[in-house]
């Protein structure tokens, strides 16, 4: 498989990996059908994502793809920013995956769903 310079760059180097201290929410989700496992945790104050961080299981998309999400996430993004992220943008985030790899794009963003829909009702 061919990967991306940026895909490989969150894998090698990834952005905001491991647990967070005093998290709002966390969430995980995984793809049963490769085994691929993704943890988020999410710090939200004010409506505002204030620091992000994940662990991933799995393949390079799936390490590359949680670095780019919690990258993202943590740049201080609000909240209804934070529901927009697609697939889509994951990919073209890194710069492409390939078609094989695109389920690692949907998992970053069914984790976020889930993170976001755990945080909804506390004092964000």
């Amino acid at each position: 498989m061919t990967y991306s310079a940026k895909l490989l760059d969150h894998f090698y180097r990834p952005r905001h990996a491991g647990d967070l201290a005093d998290p709002t929410t966390v969430a995980e989700a995984s793809n049963p059908v490769c085994g691929d496992v993704l943890r988020l945790w999410l710090r939200v104050e004010q409506g505002r994502v204030t620091a992000a961080s994940f662990k991933a299981d799995g393949c390079v998309p799936i390490i590359a793809c949680g670095s780019w999400l919690a990258d993202r996430l943590s740049a201080g993004c609000t909240v209804e920013e934070a529901r927009s992220i697609t697939p889509e943008a994951a990919t073209a985030g890194l710069d492409g995956l390939p078609p094989a790899s695109r389920h690692a794009a949907q998992l970053a963003v069914e984790v976020l769903r889930r993170a976001l829909d755990a945080a909804d009702g506390q004092a964000l």
